[in-house]
């Protein structure tokens, strides 16, 4: 009788345990459903924010009641200055994500254009294109967008347009990635085939086709613009006080270590939200990727967030029966 060794290793317990939430997980991917409802949940409170807040997140100020601790009244405490900051963090959903999305939208379509237009393309439009977008990922992503802000000037368009300026040439490599493996498919040549104009080439067979990767970097980048915003924030150049945002919230607390309230709220927000944008890429990769389809799609979301967990980023080996 001969014992397997390697079914007490920690590995093997892990890949159990994904086994486990694989077959749990088949009719609901909770990572993309979680995410969704909280992105939801940060959306509504984004728009009715200021109809049902207790406070004014700037206007009121009770001094005589400055950095109380959460209390009935004050859910989150007050500030230095007497402020609420229940009413100011979720007053800070309406600045955050508003960023967030413009900042994506912008570096996500210009950069897809421009990407698409250089695969398609090639020769020296295609050469000239990339040795801008090498010159501009050479950078550090903060780094650039702390300099421009600084240039500009602290505001929140100011935010948008140095974060989009630093990250369009992402999308750029990535569209551009995509539309040179579409241009050699078989319908792509069967359309040239037929006389289709390179234009419509381009738009109709090409082109639609590299969007789903697209879709799933940009869900992932608002969580990250979120955290560039709210760093950018935290150093001086974003968006200034007395406007609640989430950064701004937690640089202000930074000299304030006994009145824990003031950075856990709103940094939970960040965490929150980063996170929730994170689930919600990582669903949408699995659903829209033609591999994970089908049978296999379903909990794959599930069993890659709990590999991330207890393997890390290795890909398991699949053992030769």
């Amino acid at each position: 009788m001969t014992v397997d060794q390697n079914s007490s290793t920690p590995a093997s317990r892990a890949r159990g345990l994904l086994v486990a939430a694989r077959t749990s997980a088949r009719s609901l991917d909770f990572g993309y459903y979680i995410g969704l409802l909280i992105i939801v949940a940060w959306a509504v409170i984004a728009t009715t924010a200021y109809l049902w807040v207790p406070f004014h997140p700037t206007e009121y100020q009770d001094v005589a009641n400055r950095l109380a601790a959460p209390s009935a009244t004050n859910i989150f405490g007050t500030d230095e200055l007497g402020r609420d900051v229940f009413s100011r963090v979720m007053a800070g959903a309406q600045l955050s994500l508003p960023i967030a999305l413009l900042t994506v939208a912008i570096a996500g379509v210009v950069g897809s254009v421009i990407g698409a237009i250089s695969g398609f393309v090639g020769g020296m439009v295609d050469e000239l294109i990339m040795r801008v977008c090498d010159v501009i990922l050479s950078f550090p992503a903060i780094v650039l967008a702390l300099a421009i802000v600084a240039a500009l000037g602290p505001n929140w368009f100011n935010v948008v347009a140095s974060i989009s300026l630093v990250m369009w040439p992402e999308y750029c490599r990535l569209m551009r990635s995509q539309v040179l493996s579409i241009r050699t498919n078989l319908h792509v040549t069967a359309a040239i085939s037929v006389g289709c104009s390179p234009t419509r080439v381009f738009s109709k067979h090409v082109l639609p086709y590299g969007l789903p990767a697209i879709m799933v970097k940009a869900t992932v980048d608002l969580g990250m613009v979120i955290l560039i915003t709210a760093g950018l924030s935290f150093i001086g150049v974003g968006v200034t006080p007395p406007t609640p945002e989430w950064g701004a919230m937690v640089s202000a607390a930074q000299t304030r270590i006994d009145s824990w309230w003031l950075v856990v709220f709103p940094g939970l927000a960040i965490l929150s939200t980063v996170l929730a944008f994170n689930f919600v890429g990582d669903g949408l990769r699995d659903k829209l990727d033609p591999q994970l389809r089908g049978g296999n799609a379903k909990g794959a979301s599930a069993k890659s967030m709990l590999q991330r967990i207890f393997l890390g980023q290795r890909k398991t080996k699949e053992t030769p029966a």
